[in-house]
């Protein structure tokens, strides 16, 4: 095998964002990244705070969404959105971009949008994530994006939300891959559903996933590896 237990779990955030999961289903899905070491949760904003409380001495990291699903939120609303989630503990925010502006190449307000979550969330010492939902754009809108993104300073861009109509595709993964420099990772959502899959993705040079999947995943890992980490 060429990776190891670690490896893999690093590279899955897992996702707690479906709309109809209860406090419980949160808390314990919280619990369950814990126990099984991944990069991240990724949960719905209100229980961020609860969920950093959960994973604090662990090294799972806190994550949250801003203007999600559709990214049709005003800036100022984005921003406050990243300042609540870095207050309330989140190191890694997933942004939705204007896919409204995106088909209207509306790309200064677009760039001047994303922009303004990274400076904020940089400057204290958070990571964001730039989704783009490719399954409603153009190889031209995903390659633009891939160079904004490039250009202030991104440290993911990811394909979907998980809510869109598509999710992760091979050849959006390499598109974004080949248009985006190393300094920028790349995050598969949506359709990531077994170990093969992240393996396939893997191999592209994809960095994350965000998966719901974790445990069957990660059992399944642990089980070709022979039950070790």
């Amino acid at each position: 095998m060429d990776y190891t237990y670690e490896q893999i779990a690093k590279m899955i955030d897992h996702s707690l964002l479906n709309p109809v999961m209860t406090d419980e289903q949160l808390e314990e899905g919280c619990r369950v990244a814990r126990k099984y070491n991944t990069a991240s949760v990724c949960i719905k904003p209100y229980y961020l705070r609860r969920c950093a409380e959960l994973l604090r001495g662990s090294t799972v990291q806190p994550s949250t969404t801003l203007g999600f699903p559709h990214g049709g939120h005003t800036t100022a609303i984005k921003v406050a959105e990243a300042r609540q989630a870095l207050d309330d503990g989140g190191t890694e925010l997933d942004m939705v971009v204007n896919i409204g502006k995106v088909l209207s190449g509306g790309w200064d307000f677009v760039r001047a949008d994303i922009r303004a979550v990274v400076d904020v969330t940089h400057a204290r010492g958070g990571i964001v994530k730039v989704i783009f939902e490719n399954c409603y754009l153009q190889d031209a809108h995903k390659i633009k994006l891939c160079e904004i993104c490039a250009d202030v300073k991104a440290d993911f861009v990811k394909t979907s939300t998980g809510y869109g109509s598509g999710g992760a595709t091979l050849e959006d993964l390499k598109l974004m891959r080949k248009h985006t420099p190393p300094s920028v990772r790349v995050k598969a959502a949506g359709g990531i559903r077994t170990l093969d899959a992240l393996l396939e993705v893997r191999a592209l040079g994809v960095s994350r996933c965000g998966a719901t999947r974790t445990v069957e995943m990660l059992e399944e890992c642990r089980k070709r590896l022979g039950g070790g980490a």
